[in-house]
């Protein structure tokens, strides 16, 4: 029968709608992705063609080489050398196009893919991410930083070479805010975190669980909102992500890889997209809230119901999924 499940960390209703439900079988990719050459000419992001990219905000080398860029973006959403400005003009609200929009090109190889990176690159990206994440906090302007990964056409990437995004606005976006909202409530009423109330019943009833390490765990939510749906949560109790430890790093590396490797080799490569959802440094002592990986593969597409309800349909169900991935081979 289907049933309605609540998600706690969105408040989201979700329709496990079991009586069309696929089999995770279903959604493996039929046709394999073209192979990608490990260099394209046209790539600006390519090694040899830094010129065609702004100027470097810095970089991780091995050697004489590179092995991770931080640009600015060429085409960013937001511009950084304008001031940030709020008007408002009768019931029109107006903040100035402010903010920061960086790329992190992740690796020289133009056909690399976090599933198939050494673990060890795969640190030195996250470490990345915490020193771009702090410093864009440090402009008092920046209200929140967001850094995501769009991989493939179907996530919305335009450019193949592998790359993960970081964007600094000079607000709050609406949905960071009610979900902080939430967790408060959540903590006031039942006096524990929901990030960590939710992880420890996954883990107690198991059927869910993906891959676990030292310090992590990766899962398909009970109301997952679509097909494999994951969270990668921090076991410790961490607000921010800016106080990840190098332990810790290392071990997300692991997590992230392994996790990313099931659905490359158990899917066939899907496309998918990453977001990392933290509170602010300065927020970073909160009991009520704290940082998570969120894994969403693109296998299907939200329609007319999704759009007019706010509510998703999931035809993949939760436990089925994760038993599927748990299974899944990654070859050595």
């Amino acid at each position: 029968m289907p049933e309605l499940r609540l998600n706690l960390v969105t408040k989201e209703w979700v329709i496990i709608a079991t009586e069309r439900a696929r089999p995770p079988e279903f959604f493996k990719k039929r046709v394999s992705k073209a192979a990608l050459p490990h260099f394209v000419d046209s790539c600006p992001f390519c090694p040899g063609n830094e010129a065609k990219t702004p100027g470097e905000i810095f970089r991780i080398s091995d050697g004489d080489k590179w092995k991770i860029r931080v640009i600015p973006n060429k085409f960013a959403a937001l511009n950084r050398e304008i001031e940030r400005v709020r008007m408002n003009q009768g019931i029109k609200r107006i903040v100035s196009g402010f903010g920061v929009h960086d790329v992190i090109i992740e690796s020289p190889l133009h056909n690399m893919t976090t599933a198939l990176l050494p673990l060890d690159h795969i640190s030195e990206i996250i470490r990345t991410y915490k020193r771009r994440f702090t410093e864009l906090y440090s402009d008092h302007r920046i209200g929140h930083v967001i850094m995501f990964k769009n991989q493939g056409e179907g996530a919305g990437t335009s450019l193949e070479h592998p790359h993960s995004q970081i964007i600094g606005t000079p607000i709050t976006p609406i949905q960071i805010r009610m979900r902080l909202e939430d967790a408060m409530r959540f903590f006031d009423i039942e006096g524990e975190c929901v990030i960590c109330k939710t992880m420890s019943e996954e883990k107690a009833e198991g059927k869910r669980i993906i891959f676990e390490t030292e310090h992590f765990i990766s899962f398909i939510p009970y109301a997952a909102l679509s097909a494999f749906h994951a969270w990668i949560f921090p076991k410790r109790h961490v607000p921010c992500f800016a106080d990840i430890t190098d332990e810790e790093t290392a071990d997300l590396a692991l997590n992230l890889k392994t996790t990313l490797a099931k659905f490359y080799f158990g899917l066939n490569n899907p496309d998918f997209n990453y977001v990392i959802r933290s509170n602010r440094p300065k927020d970073g002592k909160s009991e009520y809230f704290h940082w998570y990986l969120s894994i969403v593969p693109r296998l299907t597409t939200a329609a007319g119901f999704e759009m007019g309800s706010g509510m998703f349909i999931n035809n993949a169900v939760p436990e089925e999924t994760a038993e599927f991935l748990r299974k899944v081979s990654i070859p050595l």
